[in-house]
């Protein structure tokens, strides 16, 4: 009888701590572009993982943030473009809650909270603290969104670092896993991607290298030439080319250079981001300039060839098991073609 007893109290208590992991669950504000949130996720599962955390949320953008969960450690997603979070910049003795105030529900759920948004001791991070008070007791911990200027440590180490020493977390834990596979594609990726393939008439039996020639930044993008010189020569019975535009390449490049792009191989723009996922998910090699789409497809663990400019990849380079890194000088790097880097670029893609 005792045995049975003892039984039914270590599963009682197995169950009770089961439960408060499950509730314990942390919130990380995020503000910046596509790459910033993918370069985040280290840090996401360092602070599901070494805090025994139930789940970790990514309150983001949502076009850039939408595609984590079920994907990535991220296990939810809040868009920080329908919150209110502008309220939180204000002075302390202006800031005001209601009763049931939104941003009070907002941080209710949450033991830790870590935002890239204001800085130590500022006026967000004062309100931050306050609101959350207003329900509950939680850690709040606030990141520099940058790294420092001169430094040339990689900035997802940055974060995870920054956090370990806030956090008193041993910071052998704060190191970067480069070989890891962040991003997980789902069979319902892989239907789309063919779906789009089909529909853009590329022959499913060849090799396929999806090449994004854009970015947030004219300075980042590698003159177009040097794109449509590496399509040109790597097509070929056994492999196919196609370009992707995103929303600033198609506002960005001149309808000859759009002219120009669909002379050489196929194209296609205005997808969605899961589109673009479904895409990379079919692919057998990626090309492209620092980017988020960049930092995408290394993620997934898609053989990515990246070619940098005025950037540092010390210090931004994509993450994923399968990246190859091709600096460029950044004097001409968007402004004239470069015959040794396109030669780079091909011998990276040598199947």
């Amino acid at each position: 009888m005792m045995q049975a007893d003892n039984d039914i109290l270590s599963l009682l208590e197995a169950t009770g701590a089961q439960l408060a992991k499950e509730t314990q669950r942390a919130v990380i504000l995020q503000p910046g572009a596509m790459g910033d949130c993918i370069l985040t996720l280290p840090l996401a599962r360092l602070v599901k993982e070494a805090l025994n955390l139930g789940g970790v949320d990514l309150v983001g953008h949502a076009e850039y943030v939408g595609i984590l969960p079920e994907r990535s450690c991220v296990d939810g997603i809040r868009s920080m473009d329908s919150a209110e979070l502008h309220r939180l910049f204000v002075e302390p003795t202006r800031f005001n809650l209601a009763d049931r105030d939104p941003l009070i529900h907002m941080f209710a759920d949450y033991s830790w909270i870590i935002t890239f948004l204001g800085e130590p001791g500022s006026d967000f991070e004062q309100n931050l603290i306050f609101t959350t008070n207003c329900s509950h007791s939680a850690e709040v911990v606030t990141l520099p969104l940058k790294p420092p200027a001169d430094g040339r440590q990689h900035v997802a180490e940055y974060y995870m670092e920054q956090f370990a020493r806030q956090s008193e977390l041993p910071l052998e834990k704060a190191r970067v896993d480069d070989k890891s596979v962040a991003i997980r594609v789902t069979e319902a990726d892989r239907n789309c991607g063919v779906d789009l393939l089909e529909q853009a008439g590329i022959d499913l039996s060849k090799r396929l290298v999806v090449v994004h020639p854009g970015s947030g930044g004219q300075r980042k993008c590698w003159h177009l030439e040097n794109f449509l010189n590496v399509a040109r020569t790597l097509r070929s019975p056994d492999v196919d080319v196609l370009f992707v535009l995103g929303p600033a390449e198609v506002e960005r490049l001149r309808p000859s250079e759009k002219v120009h792009i669909h002379g050489v191989t196929r194209c296609l723009a205005h997808l969605s981001l899961p589109q673009v996922v479904g895409l990379l998910s079919c692919a057998d090699a990626f090309v492209g300039n620092d980017s988020g789409v960049t930092h995408l497809a290394a993620g997934m663990g898609l053989r990515t060839t990246v070619l940098f400019g005025p950037t540092d990849p010390a210090v931004y380079r994509p993450l994923g098991p399968r990246v190859t890194v091709l600096q460029g000088n950044p004097e001409g790097f968007a402004e004239t073609p470069s015959p040794e880097m396109q030669k780079a670029v091909l011998d990276s893609l040598i199947f």
